[in-house]
């Protein structure tokens, strides 16, 4: 999953850096703010995780349907 966001300010950033680094996130913090560059590696980062997910399905590492509907049903109900 990809979060892109644009800080305010140079505090702000530092503040988020430092959260995510505390956190040991992944970041790329060196898009600048073209938007055509911003779309580019949205794209880019979007189309790695379908490919990622593509994979995954191959290989058998998904939940069925059907597997799902009985979780839900077994789920207590919300009062």
């Amino acid at each position: 999953m990809s979060i892109f966001v644009n800080t305010k300010n140079e505090q702000e950033e530092k503040v988020l850096i430092a959260f995510l680094d505390s956190l040991d996130y992944k970041y790329q913090s060196d898009i600048s703010d073209e938007p055509a560059e911003v779309a580019a590696a949205f794209l880019n980062q979007y189309n790695q995780e379908l490919e990622q997910a593509d994979n995954e399905i191959e290989a058998g590492n998904y939940i069925a349907h059907e597997d799902v509907e009985q979780l839900f049903q077994k789920r207590p109900k919300a009062i």
